[in-house]
């Protein structure tokens, strides 16, 4: 019998990036980013090896409960505990940019879609920061948020970019949710456990910065890799579009660019771009009809879903919302066209 373990230990920055940022690099660089990379594959293994995660504490809806610690460059996690749901703001910005990511992406699930914490019945969440020495990268290990301080070459660190946050917590929302313990991380599941975190990570930052589908940059990372290597890692309006992420982006928009056996966060800008446009076409926030739409799809798919089943998914999860023969139903269909899906 094959048994499933989706829950992954799901890294923002693709090892493909690191890779390619590798071969451009010079010679203390390079092995500072193969090490980087192997050391994410050991992360990698781990996790697949554990299986799923191990309910923490449960609280009632609307109680926030955060903890943030400090590994002081080790990886052993979690580390020092430095902040608590009481304590006051400290000393160290890491600490407070986790804290407080943590807490708006918590509102967010809780006020908008009606969801207590990651996992729905108010898991705790926990954050390590200092992850390692100059390590570039953030994740979710399907327990708890890890953040490195980048290495102010490549990347200047990744707890003051919000949708970096609510991304990787999604990856846990996508694992509680998805019947079966989450979305496979591998093919055309694993694009789309990556785009539903950059979906929900992009908008998430447009409801704390009040911005409607038109004003949103729809950009996934900006400002956490200095101007060296670009402005950031995805687009969702125009995936693979250099001028607007950074050099070696090869993200396609649409099924004719898909890349068998690729990446998943490169084949994930297919369903990003699908999820752009459908929320282009319902106007208004990403959060009034195209971002709870989604969301009630995620029930509806299975471990191995693929870019088809997400697309009749949302399509059914629109008409449950809106009505079958619904504008918001077309406008969901109509999406996943554009981008060769159906």
């Amino acid at each position: 019998m094959h048994i499933h373990t989706p829950a992954c230990t799901c890294f923002i920055i693709p090892s493909s990036m690191l890779r390619k940022l590798a071969v451009q690099a010079d010679e203390a660089e390079r092995q500072h980013l193969l090490e980087q990379m192997e050391r994410s594959a050991f992360l990698r293994g781990q996790r697949a090896a554990s299986g799923l995660a191990a309910p923490g504490l449960q609280v009632a809806p609307g109680v926030k409960h955060r903890t943030v610690y400090d590994a002081h460059h080790k990886t052993r996690l979690p580390g020092k505990l430095v902040r608590t749901e009481t304590a006051a703001p400290v000393a160290d910005t890491a600490v407070n940019e986790a804290f407080d990511g943590a807490g708006a992406t918590y509102d967010f699930y809780l006020q908008i879609l009606h969801r207590n914490s990651i996992d729905g019945r108010g898991l705790g969440i926990d954050s390590s920061v200092h992850y390692s020495k100059s390590f570039n990268n953030a994740f979710w290990n399907g327990r708890q948020m890890v953040y490195g301080d980048g290495d102010g070459k490549l990347f200047t660190g990744f707890t003051h970019a919000l949708d970096v946050i609510a991304h990787e917590l999604t990856h846990g929302v996508t694992q509680y949710t998805v019947p079966g313990g989450g979305l496979v991380y591998d093919g055309q599941s694993g694009a789309l456990n990556e785009s539903v975190s950059d979906v929900f990570g992009s908008i998430v930052k447009q409801w704390h910065l009040k911005q409607t589908v038109r004003k949103a940059d729809w950009l996934i990372g900006a400002g956490i890799m200095t101007p060296a290597v670009g402005k950031a890692l995805r687009s969702m309006a125009d995936p693979g579009n250099t001028a607007l992420t950074w050099s070696g982006d090869d993200q396609p928009g649409t099924m004719a660019g898909y890349v068998d056996g690729g990446d998943v966060h490169t084949n994930s800008g297919i369903s990003n771009h699908a999820f752009y446009l459908a929320a282009m076409k319902l106007g208004g926030h990403s959060w009034d009809k195209a971002g709870p739409i989604w969301y009630q799809a995620l029930p509806l798919l299975h471990p191995d879903a693929t870019f088809a089943d997400a697309a009749q998914a949302t399509a059914k999860a629109a008409e449950l919302r809106h009505g079958v023969g619904s504008a918001e139903a077309a406008a969901v269909r109509g999406a996943w066209h554009e981008v060769g899906v159906v």
